[in-house]
C-alpha cells in the first residue's frame, strides 16, 4: 500500500446533517489521521461532501420558497460547519453541483453508452422519493418504504434510459466470492453474504438511470438527450471517481476505501462496481458498511422530532469527548442505541475520572518535584495502528485505556508521594513516557487532546493545568 483514498457517503441535502450521520465521518477521519501518520500526508486523500440533485431536493427547496441551487448552497455550508465542530479533516468537500463533477458524470455516461450499456426503455413500478430509489414488491412493507414510512410510494410509468445491470451479474458474483472462497472480502465487517443472496435471488434487473426533465428538472442533463436528467444515484456514486482520479488516487498504487451506512450498501456493492466495469475503471478495495445509531430507542428522524445536531453535543461535552464516545461505542456492526445520559456516564467515568484525572495527578506531581525531563516523541503503537486499519476502533481505545490503568496502578503500588530523589525521578520518568505514548496513540481519535497532552508532557519542566475533562454533573436539554 503506497497511497490511501478514504471516502464517506455524500449526504443528501434535503436537510442539515445530524448525529446519525456523525459516526461515519468520525470513523473516516480517524482512519485518515492514522494513515497520514503511517504513510505521510501527501499519500492520503479523504473525501466527503453533499449529494445535491433529485426530486427530493426540488420538493424541499420549493417548501422553503428557494431555488434548488440556493437551497443546496445553504445546506452544504451548514453541513461543513457541523463537520468542523467534530474536527473532521477532509481534504475535499465535493458537491455534485461542482462543475468538474458534472463534466465527469457526462463523460462517464458517454463511455458507458459507447459500450452499449445504456439504452432507452419504459419503466413501470414503484419509486420512493425519500430514498430516490426504485422499489420492488419484495422491498416494501405495508405498501411503504421501510426507511420512509411517512412518504407515499409513487407509481410510475415513464420513458427512461436504462443501465444494463444484468450484463454484470456474473462479474458481481465473481468479485463477491460466490464461486471462490479465496476472493478477498470486498464488504466489511458484514453484508457480503446479504449481497451474494440478493444476486442469487431475485437477481439483477436493468435499472433506470434517468428521469424525464418534465418530472424532475434538478439534475445533470443526459448528454445525448436534453429531455432527460441523470438519475441521482448514478450521478452521486461517480463523485468518488471525480475527486479520486483528479487527485491521482484512482490508480493501482492506491487502497480505495468506501465508508458507508448499511442502507447504501446495495448501490455501493452492486451498482457502483458494475458502473466502473462498464467504463473500464478499477474497483475500490473495500467497502466498510456500518449499522445505524438510534436515539432513546427510536430511529433518528425529523418527523419524530428527535434530531440532534453534532454541534449541540459538542457544546455540552466537547469535540474530543463526542469523537471518543462514537468511536468506542458506535455501530461498528450492529445498530446501537444512544442517549444523552449514556454519553454523560461515559464522559464522567472514562474521560473525567479516567484519562483526565490520571493526567492531572501526574502533571501536578511532576511540577512539585521540580525535576527536568527530556523525552523524544514516540511512534504510534503498532497494535493501535493495526486495530485502526481493521476498523477495530473500540479495541484500539481499550489498548490505550489499559496503559492509563497501568499508570494508576503504578501510583497505587509505588505511592510516589512517599518517594524522594532518584526513586521519585525514575518513577515519574517512566510515567511521563507512558503518557507521551498515550498522547501519540490518541491522535487519530482525539486530536485536540493528543496535542494538548503531548505539548504539556514534552516540556523539560512539566506544569499542571486545568482539568481536561471536568465532570459533568448537569447537562442542558438538547
Amino acid at each position: 500500500m503506497k497511497k490511501v483514498f478514504i471516502t464517506t457517503a455524500i449526504d443528501y441535502t434535503n436537510d442539515v446533517v445530524h448525529i446519525g450521520h456523525a459516526y461515519q465521518k468520525i470513523v473516516a477521519d480517524c482512519c485518515a489521521r492514522y494513515y497520514r501518520i503511517a504513510l505521510d500526508k501527501e499519500n492520503v486523500f479523504f473525501l466527503t461532501g453533499t449529494d445535491e440533485h433529485g426530486g427530493n431536493i426540488e420538493e424541499a427547496a420549493s417548501a422553503r420558497g428557494k431555488s434548488p441551487k440556493d437551497f443546496v448552497d445553504e445546506i452544504a455550508d451548514k453541513d461543513k460547519k457541523q463537520w468542523k465542530t467534530l474536527n473532521v479533516s477532509y481534504d475535499r468537500f465535493i458537491r455534485t453541483t461542482d462543475e468538474d463533477h458534472k463534466k465527469t458524470v457526462a463523460d462517464f455516461w458517454k463511455k458507458s453508452l459507447a459500450r452499449d450499456d445504456i439504452y432507452k426503455g419504459t419503466f413501470r413500478g414503484l419509486y420512493c422519493l425519500g430514498c430516490e430509489s426504485y422499489k420492488t414488491e419484495r422491498e416494501i412493507e405495508n405498501n411503504k418504504c421501510p426507511l420512509h414510512k411517512t412518504k407515499t410510494l409513487q407509481k410510475m410509468e415513464e420513458e427512461n434510459y436504462f443501465f444494463r445491470w444484468t450484463k454484470y451479474q456474473n462479474f458481481l458474483e465473481k468479485i463477491l466470492g460466490r464461486f471462490s472462497t479465496k476472493t478477498p472480502q470486498l464488504i466489511y465487517p458484514q453484508g457480503q453474504h446479504e449481497m451474494q443472496s440478493f444476486l442469487a435471488f431475485p437477481g439483477l434487473s436493468d435499472i433506470p438511470i434517468s428521469r424525464p426533465k418534465e418530472k424532475i428538472s434538478w439534475g445533470i442533463p443526459v448528454p445525448n438527450d436534453p429531455t432527460q436528467v441523470i438519475y441521482v444515484w448514478f450521478d452521486a456514486l461517480i463523485n468518488y471517481y471525480t475527486a479520486g482520479f483528479q487527485k491521482g488516487f484512482w490508480d493501482d498504487d492506491t487502497e480505495i476505501i468506501h465508508i458507508i451506512g448499511k442502507d447504501n450498501l446495495r448501490w455501493h456493492a452492486l451498482l457502483w462496481p458494475a458502473m466502473l466495469a462498464s467504463v473500464g475503471v478499477r474497483l475500490p478495495n473495500q467497502i466498510y458498511s456500518h449499522g445505524f445509531i438510534n436515539l432513546n430507542g427510536q430511529k433518528i428522524s425529523k418527523s419524530l422530532g428527535n434530531v440532534i445536531r453534532s454541534d449541540a453535543l459538542v457544546e455540552q461535552f466537547g469535540t474530543d469527548a463526542v469523537r471518543y464516545f462514537f468511536l468506542k461505542y458506535g455501530p461498528l456492526v450492529d445498530d446501537v442505541d444512544i442517549s444523552i445520559d449514556k454519553i454523560k456516564k461515559v464522559y464522567n467515568s472514562e474521560l473525567a475520572d479516567g484519562l483526565g484525572n490520571t493526567i492531572s495527578r501526574l502533571a501536578k506531581l511532576c511540577e512539585t518535584s521540580g525535576f527536568l525531563f527530556k523525552n523524544k516523541k514516540p511512534n504510534i503503537n503498532l497494535s493501535v495502528g493495526m486495530a485502526i486499519s481493521l476498523f477495530y476502533f473500540h479495541k484500539a481505545l481499550e489498548m490505550i485505556w489499559q496503559k492509563i490503568d497501568e499508570i494508576n496502578q503504578s501510583f497505587d503500588k509505588k505511592e510516589p508521594w512517599n518517594l524522594k530523589g532518584d526513586a521519585l525521578f525514575e518513577f515519574l520518568k517512566t510515567q511521563v513516557k507512558r503518557i507521551l505514548q498515550i498522547a501519540v496513540d490518541l491522535e487519530p481519535f482525539m486530536p485536540e487532546t493528543s496535542k494538548k497532552f503531548f505539548v504539556q508532557f514534552s516540556q523539560e519542566k512539566i506544569k499542571a493545568s486545568d482539568a481536561s475533562f471536568p465532570r459533568r454533573r448537569q447537562i442542558f436539554k438538547i
